[in-house]
């Protein structure tokens, strides 16, 4: 996907960094104040430690897309080219047993050492630069931007799974409304093809114009014979359904952290556009672990 007119790819990217770079020692802070690494995360069946060996294991792949320091694939990826569903379920099922229980006792600290080793390694390289991703499918390349809004995601969203488990009522785990928007427009258009339900997308034509309040980004969603192309800020066209959200909201709802009517019911989330009614679909086409 080439530039979008407006946005400076190199700037958002290194706004990217930036928030990876700053969420880190919340993280670890985070890890290092769990009471109880048992406990049940927000991400049933994991527990906080379970969640927090995840994101261990997400910054120690996409680091050794360059550092080639991890190798044993063999390990971890399911065989053949399964279903994007099956093999991340699949991926994640083991992701959280490639620390052993003394690691898990210095979470904090491998989130730290990783993360940064991450910063480091890929400072000095384009947002354009191919990352392998055989966790998302055998011939899945991702470009570097798209990769550093996955692990952003990663953690802002396990943050969160975290920080629910923990119980911390007082330190409530935040995600801002420009993290998310970062995670939107540098991630998404690249990882909801690959999460699209071919089964169920067969014989749909839908058009979804989504909308991120308060400044965007702005994605054209185009459901069509069990493919979908999502398109960041693109040349008018006819939509079917428009979706008018707030970043963080819909962040949340789309790795299914919040339940969509929770968001309509606050007014955080609405459909308009020729067919409203089709947004439900959405969510449905667009799949998710």
């Amino acid at each position: 996907m080439g530039a979008v007119a407006g946005v400076d790819p190199v700037a958002e990217h290194e706004r990217t960094r930036a928030a990876l770079r700053a969420v880190i020692p919340r993280l670890a802070r985070l890890l290092r104040d769990v009471p109880d690494l048992d406990a049940p995360s927000g991400v049933p069946p994991w527990t906080v430690g379970d969640a927090g060996a995840h994101l261990c294991a997400a910054y120690l792949v996409y680091c050794s897309a360059f550092t080639h320091e991890f190798a044993d694939w063999d390990s971890v990826l399911p065989p053949g080219d399964v279903p994007f569903t099956e093999r991340i379920t699949a991926v994640n099922a083991k992701s959280i047993g490639l620390l052993d229980a003394d690691e898990r006792r210095h979470l904090g600290d491998l989130v730290t050492e990783r993360g940064e080793r991450f910063l480091q390694v890929t400072r000095d390289l384009a947002p354009g630069t191919p990352v392998e991703a055989p966790w998302y499918g055998e011939q899945v390349v991702l470009t570097l931007a798209t990769a550093t809004g996955l692990m952003l995601s990663e953690s802002l969203l396990h943050g969160l799974d975290i920080a629910r488990g923990a119980r911390r009522p007082r330190t409530p785990w935040t995600i801002g409304a420009d993290e998310a928007r970062l995670v939107i427009g540098q991630a998404m258009p690249a990882m909801m093809p690959l999460a699209l339900d071919e089964a169920k997308a067969q014989g749909v034509r839908i058009a979804f114009d989504v909308v991120i309040k308060g400044g965007g980004p702005r994605l054209a969603v185009v459901v069509d014979g069990g493919t979908a192309t999502v398109t960041r800020d693109a040349p008018p066209r006819a939509y079917d359904c428009r979706i008018t959200a707030e970043p963080t909201a819909f962040l949340l709802i789309s790795f299914r952290r919040t339940p969509l009517w929770t968001a309509i019911a606050r007014g955080r989330i609405r459909a308009g556009g020729r067919k409203p009614w089709l947004a439900l679909r959405l969510s449905e086409l667009i799949v998710g672990p």
